[in-house]
């Protein structure tokens, strides 16, 4: 009998013993314990962060899912932002990024061409007598499409700095000039010829400027700056002013024979010239792409190209009348030419033009 009640409290206290460790063992408010042929588990709880796990004997057990946030994400450079952070789309960041070496090529309008060309000898005593002694007279432009080839590269995602060879044609001498009278007046004189042309070549930098403005149009398209430096051949072809006014110079009544009394059909030959000449560019665009890595730069860009001047060298042709000495008088019978030297005409020349690049990227 005794025998049978020791056996029989053994077993109890081995039926009991695991359920009071069970009970006894620290519950963490993330686990729940269960067991499995004898040994202990963990299981996760319904707020664990493990997606999925297999238990041996219980299958998968998933936990609950994160909170998806929907919607598109803010453009490049936008202002938008989520939590005090600014979101950026790396496709269009790495799209209009700038990146390696490029060539590029531009087309503009010239909008409008600032400066005039002024006479330096326009103080002379008896002005009238050389044909250029006028008034600052404005450039004449017909269509101005200046052309631009570019080599450069990019220095990093915001800096880039090419070398460039600018031309300009289609600027010219006025048509007319006023031309002094001789007497405080003047009068109108046609002009001929006197073609410009500028050949520029510069060393310009540009920045971008959309880590101020951010994209714009929906995030298509970069702004930018520019600026330049560089020499300008300034060139200005041989041009004549043609002035057909008659210039009286003494009454024929108080004139003895063969005195000058007049001169007509001033005809004056300039001869042209070309100067080399500090110039200097602001520019100010936005970029956008098209297939196959070609950037395209829509520009607005102010250029300074230095005096374009003549080369002080002028022959003059003119008309002579002579008294008769009987009150009337009459055309000479001689041509009149005269030979200046050290005489110009000189201007600053300025243009604004409104154009497009095509940059192609290796």
């Amino acid at each position: 009998m005794k025998k049978i009640s020791i056996s029989a409290v053994l077993t109890g206290a081995l039926l009991v013993v695991p359920h009071v460790s069970d009970a006894a063992y620290p519950s963490y408010p993330t686990y729940q314990t269960s067991m499995n042929n004898g040994q202990m588990m963990y299981l996760p709880s319904a707020n664990s962060r493990i997606v999925s796990s297999t238990i041996p004997g219980y299958g998968s057990v998933a936990a609950a899912q994160p909170t998806r946030v929907t919607g598109a994400l803010p453009r490049v450079g936008s202002s938008q932002t989520t939590a005090g952070r600014s979101y950026y789309q790396p496709a269009d960041y790495d799209r209009l990024a700038d990146s390696g070496l490029y060539v590029g090529l531009s087309v503009a309008y010239t909008a409008s061409v600032m400066g005039a060309l002024s006479a330096d000898y326009i103080g002379e005593t008896d002005a009238y007598t050389v044909p250029g002694a006028f008034k600052d007279a404005d450039f004449d432009s017909d269509t101005v499409i200046p052309l631009q080839i570019s080599v450069g590269a990019a220095i990093n995602n915001d800096i880039r700095v090419d070398f460039s060879y600018l031309r300009y044609s289609g600027l010219g001498y006025p048509n007319t000039v006023q031309t002094s009278d001789g007497s405080g007046g003047y009068v109108e004189a046609q002009v001929d010829g006197g073609a410009i042309t500028a050949n520029t070549t510069m060393l310009n930098i540009y920045y971008n400027i959309d880590s101020f403005t951010g994209y714009l149009a929906g995030g298509s398209l970069r702004p930018y700056v520019g600026a330049g430096v560089g020499i300008s051949l300034n060139t200005i072809a041989d041009y004549v002013v043609y002035d057909n006014t008659f210039y009286s110079v003494l009454e024929p009544a108080y004139a003895y024979a063969g005195q000058l009394t007049g001169v007509s059909d001033i005809t004056a030959y300039h001869n042209g010239g070309t100067t080399e000449q500090l110039a200097f560019m602001l520019e100010g665009g936005l970029t956008t792409e098209m297939e196959g890595g070609i950037k395209l730069d829509f520009f607005v860009r102010y250029a300074n190209l230095g005096k374009v001047k003549t080369s002080g060298s002028i022959v003059l042709s003119q008309i002579e009348w002579l008294g008769d000495g009987a009150g009337g008088e009459y055309e000479a019978p001689y041509d009149s030419v005269f030979h200046y030297t050290n005489w110009y005409e000189s201007g600053r020349l300025g243009l604004v033009d409104v154009g497009v690049r095509l940059r192609l990227q290796f």
